[in-house]
């Protein structure tokens, strides 16, 4: 967003803002912001099996999806425009371990899902989410010792993880794990493992929010997770630290970064693009998502144009892509809109 000095302005009553907002046609016309299909990546819940359509009662509308039906969502994105899907795995209490050793399995979910979509849709770009959160069974990004998150040897399991999930077919590496010094060397694995192609988009300001409730559910880690995760996710009261955060993941490799979650920190998005200029993304997450789907099922607001405008929000606030688990009902609505 470049800051631009004011014009002269008329006074009233030569000048009459109104008159730009008169009509339909003059209303888009001067519109300032666009939002279309480009911008969106689609928030995909996986879980085993086949045939599975699995509701998410915290997030209704939202299903766990088995790798099959992830196939058919892939092919339903392709025809609404949606450049890309970012997938996130549920794993019960019994497929967790300390270690979160089912990361690092070159057949496990997320894997086997990346290689089903990109079998049958290539031409869809897929983001791999990268952390231990949903495999150990403490419900920790990171291994833990005595309490403690272990950031270094948290981080070489990360490479590992992500240089499994680009051998399976995923385009993006998206750490969401918040450890120090992780996006140098997943790049750095990434790259002697012959994938220089594939990109890491760093969740570089990722808060510890109350939204993310009804996404631990989807992901099974709710009832397991132990204490919090403030030792490594951003204080919510911190600015400046959001800008540290971002200035190195850039300097590690980042090709993009992104800021979780999406509405309250909304001048974190900005301030991001307005200081790096850099690719900058939003995650409108799960709680967000529920706030609006809550609201409009009791009919205490319009479902469709809270959602329009959440997403309008972020563009005008400088970030270049959203994810989201709105992605397909908004690119629905925003198709309907041009015929």
């Amino acid at each position: 967003m470049n800051k631009r000095p004011l014009a002269p302005l008329a006074r009233f009553p030569a000048l009459r803002l109104r008159r730009l907002r008169r009509t339909d046609w003059s209303r888009r016309l001067h519109a300032q912001t666009r939002l279309s299909a480009d911008d969106l990546i689609w928030a995909i819940i996986l879980k085993d099996g086949k045939n599975v359509r699995e509701p998410v009662a915290a997030l209704p509308g939202v299903y766990r999806l088995s790798p099959d039906e992830a196939v058919t969502a892939a092919l339903e994105a392709r025809e609404l425009g949606i450049p890309a899907l970012a997938l996130f795995p549920f794993t019960d209490a019994e497929g967790r371990t300390p270690g979160g050793e089912e990361a690092v399995n070159p057949d496990n979910l997320m894997c086997r899902a990346a290689r089903a979509i990109k079998a049958e849709v290539p031409e869809v770009g897929l983001m791999a989410d990268v952390a231990l959160d949903p495999y150990t069974d403490h419900g920790h990004d990171g291994l833990m010792r005595d309490g403690e998150i272990l950031n270094d040897e948290t981080v070489q399991i990360l490479v590992k993880q992500s240089v499994v999930q680009a051998q399976a077919g995923f385009d993006i590496i998206a750490p969401s794990d918040m450890m120090d010094g992780r996006v140098g060397a997943i790049r750095k694995g990434l790259d002697e493992a012959g994938f220089q192609h594939v990109m890491i988009m760093a969740y570089a300001a990722k808060y510890a929010s109350a939204f993310y409730g009804p996404y631990r559910e989807a992901i099974g880690s709710s009832g397991v997770l132990k204490g919090d995760k403030r030792t490594y996710q951003m204080d919510p009261a911190n600015s400046d630290e959001a800008i540290r955060e971002v200035a190195l993941d850039l300097a590690e490799g980042a090709d993009s970064v992104m800021v979780k979650p999406g509405l309250p920190y909304l001048d974190i998005v900005a301030r991001v693009k307005d200081e790096f200029g850099a690719p900058t993304f939003v995650f409108q997450v799960s709680g967000e998502y529920a706030q609006i789907k809550a609201a409009a099922q009791n009919g205490w607001i319009d479902g469709d144009k809270a959602m329009m405008e959440s997403l309008l929000a972020f563009k005008r606030a400088g970030a270049d892509g959203i994810i989201t688990y709105f992605a397909a009902e908004a690119a629905r609505t925003l198709k309907q809109s041009i015929r």
